[in-house]
């Protein structure tokens, strides 16, 4: 049994001040999927894509011992598309197109023979779909869930209905002060906790990332980045890093969450500086642990 991860794949066509790729690889399960192949194996992704999805993005996922038993292909179908325009500040983007195409319809079935696995992803989708895939398992031990202020504001209910099955939710800033109604992380934290999660991680950008848990408020710093190409799945492949780090462990201790915290960042961290998914297919556990460790050296010092 392997790690499962539920979500998107996408062609997306995007453009920032420095370069533009058009149909290239996306989706919150492929990011997801390809920063925690470094850390395990195998992943089993499950989503859709329609019959225009390319061979070699097929080949590279298989390349990185991403089981794709659980991906359905749809005959003359076309893939989720979407397209976006960063500016200056790549915080700050404009979403130019959306075309749901095949996943409109998107209706997850977990694989036999993945539905006994214990630590589960489930990317930014409907939390009514991520429900029905907890519906599936098999007494899931870890449950990671990403969402976003589309669903907060438009499934409500459901999003709440789901947030208790949930060991660990991540957001950004913005979406946690959405949830909570309350603009202060801390008082927010607790808010969002009390909804069911255990472990809630809230993403600031560049500015790192938070981990709240009953006794730790653990803040982990942003990489210092000289280049940013493409934004675009930086939260994914965080999420990608997290649950794979502690998959590979099998530790849920607090020092175990704070590093996933740190190798979530890092994955993030090699996700932008180019476009696509490429920062994340050419990696060695060498070189992730190399930059694990100057995170760790942006926040150690000595106290004499």
């Amino acid at each position: 049994m392997g790690l499962l991860v539920v979500g998107s794949l996408a062609l997306d066509t995007v453009s920032t001040p420095f370069d533009k790729v058009e149909d290239a690889l996306g989706g919150s399960a492929t990011y997801i999927s390809l920063a925690a192949s470094y850390f395990t194996g195998p992943v089993n992704l499950v989503g859709i894509v329609g019959s225009d999805f390319p061979k070699n993005y097929i080949k590279m996922l298989e390349e990185h011992n991403i089981d794709l038993e659980g991906l359905k292909i749809v005959e003359g179908g076309k893939t989720f598309r979407w397209a976006g325009k960063y500016h200056y500040d790549l915080n700050v983007r404009d979403t130019l197109s959306t075309d749901l195409n095949v996943f409109e319809k998107f209706d997850p079935i977990i694989p036999e023979s993945a539905r006994k696995s214990k630590y589960i992803c489930l990317g930014n989708i409907d939390p009514v779909l991520q429900s029905k895939v907890l519906d599936q398992m098999d007494d899931p031990q870890f449950v990671v869930c990403d969402t976003m202020n589309y669903w907060i504001e438009g499934k409500k209910k459901e999003l709440m209905e789901l947030l208790p099955r949930v060991s660990v939710l991540i957001i950004n800033d913005s979406e946690a002060r959405l949830l909570a109604h309350e603009p202060n992380l801390i008082k927010a934290s607790r808010k969002i906790r009390d909804f069911g999660p255990e472990i809630l991680i809230i993403k600031k950008g560049e500015h790192g990332a938070l981990l709240f848990t009953e006794d730790i408020i653990f803040s982990a710093p942003a990489y210092p980045m000289e280049m940013i190409n493409d934004p675009t799945g930086a939260g994914d492949s965080f999420a990608g890093g997290f649950i794979g780090h502690l998959y590979s462990n099998r530790d849920l201790s607090p020092n175990c969450l704070k590093a996933a915290v740190i190798y979530g960042s890092t994955m993030a961290s090699f996700c932008v500086e180019r476009f696509s998914t490429k920062g994340l297919e050419e990696l060695s556990l060498f070189r992730i642990k190399d930059r694990f460790r100057e995170f760790m050296n942006l926040s150690r010092f000595d106290e004499s």
